[in-house]
């Protein structure tokens, strides 16, 4: 258990010269371990939400009880982390903020908008178009310019979001829902860049704690005030033919969707970087269309899934072309030195 802690928190002893190697492999198989828990404990996150909004939960009250279960078991372990480094939350007090509106609150509030309007695979899909959409975002605020293969990716992902959508056949189409889902694309954006970032100094565990804290406190204030509807409800909810009461997934979406899919989600991102981790998080699309069938008997159109394929592929595309970026970069680094 200790161990599995120190992984966590990032707090682990240093490994002696002559193991290095193997601690980069175990660093690396850690990495990958929280990666994947972190996308399945999220996928499960919309089925389960699906069923109290059809029982006249809202949204707001929906994330709100799940963000604020997750903020109260996460933040003793933040706080221990964070030990005699309280200086820390407040040089990163923006960041903190950022992370709680955007990445806790901001998407999980438009991703449960979202699902509450449309079926939970199509919007998960819209949400992990978020990749390429950082791709844009660098090459058009730090002068990224993204290379032919992530041209193409950004492409394919740009058709599958069009199949997706399955505007081509006349379906109808959810606009409100869209909006939604593409707000929550914003919110994972965020998330995967904050996560992944190391210079701030910040545990993993206390910049998830501090984070669930802050989307927990600007959710509660929107209720108080009146701008966010907090409608709840007592009645059964039902999966999958099997009844059950209210709190049982209100605890489940506390406990497991959000401490433990935001404190390994973050866990993976110091420990394989934002483009690995985001490759890994792919698995919450999988997840979340399984999870959706299992439990809510939701399964999209062929065209839906078709298009679903491209937008996983483009992304794949989207991220080689990263790799490919940065390891260009280097090369023209190291030569730029020995040319001196």
């Amino acid at each position: 258990m200790a161990t599995i802690a120190h992984d966590i928190a990032g707090t682990g002893p240093v490994a002696p010269a002559d193991r290095l190697a193997a601690a980069s492999g175990s660093r690396l198989a850690a990495g990958l371990a929280f990666a994947v828990v972190s996308a399945t404990t999220f996928g499960m996150s919309g089925a389960l939400a699906t069923g109290l909004l059809g029982t006249g939960w809202s949204a707001g009250a929906v994330v709100l009880v799940r963000v604020g279960i997750a903020a109260l078991v996460v933040a003793p372990f933040g706080a221990l982390a964070l030990r005699d480094r309280w200086h820390l939350l407040r040089r990163n007090a923006g960041l903190i903020t950022m992370y709680g509106v955007l990445a806790v609150a901001g998407s999980q509030f438009c991703y449960f908008s979202a699902v509450a309007r449309m079926p939970v695979g199509p919007a998960l899909l819209i949400e992990y178009t978020a990749p390429a959409t950082v791709v844009v975002w660098l090459w058009l605020r730090h002068g990224q310019r993204p290379g032919p293969v992530t041209l193409i990716g950004a492409a394919l992902a740009a058709v599958g979001l069009v199949l997706v959508l399955d505007v081509l056949s006349g379906a109808h189409l959810n606009t409100a829902g869209v909006l939604w889902a593409l707000g929550a694309m914003i919110g994972a954006a965020s998330y995967f860049v904050i996560s992944a970032d190391t210079s701030n100094g910040l545990p993993p565990l206390a910049l998830a704690a501090s984070g669930l804290v802050v989307g927990a406190a600007v959710l509660g204030l929107l209720g108080l005030v009146g701008l966010l509807s907090m409608d709840t409800s007592t009645a059964s909810t039902s999966y999958s033919g099997h009844v059950f009461a209210w709190w049982v997934p209100l605890v489940v979406l506390g406990l497991v969707t959000a401490a433990v899919s935001y404190t390994t989600g973050i866990a993976a991102g110091r420990r394989l970087g934002s483009r690995l981790a985001s490759f890994v998080a792919l698995l919450e699309v999988v997840a979340g269309v399984g999870f959706a069938w299992l439990l809510l008997n939701q399964l999209p159109r062929s065209v839906q899934l078709l298009g679903g394929l491209l937008i996983l592929a483009g992304v794949v595309g989207v991220k080689l072309g990263e790799r490919d970026a940065v390891a260009g970069s280097s090369a023209a680094t190291t030569a730029r030195a020995t040319s001196r």
